[in-house]
């Protein structure tokens, strides 16, 4: 039997991206098969995702022509050595392997078109941000393919192979980032005397419209910061305090470290 769309690993990125295509009509649970070693995992994602799963990364392989590498970065020597792999001229590799390089996949698929493509965990609620570069041999057709299952969690831009690590830094591992600042705001807030569960969701719900400001608005987030800011008000009080706490020094500094850990970790791919 033939699928649409195979998936290797069925973890978090994965799993959203399976809901991604069958919510927005890329596929239908029926045309997509992934493997996991662990059968716990398989029986998780098969009740789950509703897809057929199998213990054989060569099975999805065989049986379909868009192939999404959904491992660690060091687990893809594993995933090419413990069985024969069948790519072929019509396969495409899509891989989301944070620092693996397009030409570390070309030695492994020789024949095959590729893609590396940088999501972020954002996308298990459809509102992700990915960005995708890819070999000389692929097609209009194959990016607008790839596109199109990447736009179904959330937004998808085309960039150079060269600038991919560096997205994987700033929409790739930030979320995290965004998190710990969503905590803290919600500890201020507890702090002051408001309950836990009221802090976290003004605090997450004000993050929200900050981006969509951004977003929807047009303008530059510095001017959009100036507008908050009153003069002599509250806002610019605390902004002084951001930056003498070296607030965008230290997220440059944390980007660039998780920029420098993927480039790490493809070099061990």
């Amino acid at each position: 039997m033939s699928y649409r769309i195979g998936f290797i690993g069925t973890g978090k990125m994965a799993s959203a991206i399976i809901k991604g295509v069958v919510e927005n009509g890329f596929c239908d649970r029926s045309e997509i098969i992934a493997s996991n070693p662990h059968k716990a995992s398989r029986e998780r994602a098969e009740n789950e995702l509703g897809i057929k799963v199998v213990d054989s990364n060569a099975k999805v392989v065989e049986s379909t022509d868009i192939v999404i590498l959904s491992v660690k970065p060091q687990q893809i020597p594993e995933v090419f050595s413990s069985e024969k792999l069948t790519f072929g001229p019509s396969h495409t590799l899509v891989s989301i392997a944070a620092g693996v390089t397009i030409e570390t996949l070309k030695n492994q698929v020789p024949d095959s078109k590729i893609f590396r493509v940088m999501p972020n965990i954002c996308s298990t609620n459809f509102v992700g941000a990915a960005c995708f570069s890819y070999s000389e041999n692929c097609t209009e057709l194959d990016i607008d393919i790839v596109k199109s299952i990447f736009e179904s969690v959330g937004m998808c831009f085309e960039v150079k192979e060269k600038d991919v690590d560096a997205v994987s830094g700033v929409s790739g591992s930030s979320p995290a980032f965004m998190f710990m600042v969503i905590d803290a705001m919600a500890d201020a807030g507890v702090l002051l005397g408001l309950p836990r569960d009221l802090s976290i969701r003004l605090a997450a719900q004000t993050m929200l419209g900050s981006a969509v400001t951004v977003l929807e608005s047009g303008k530059h987030p510095d001017e959009l910061k100036d507008m908050v800011c009153s003069p002599g008000g509250t806002t610019i009080e605390g902004v002084k305090v951001l930056e003498e706490f070296g607030l965008r020094a230290a997220f440059m500094n944390a980007i660039e470290a998780c920029v420098d850990k993927a480039k790490e970790l493809g070099r061990k791919g």
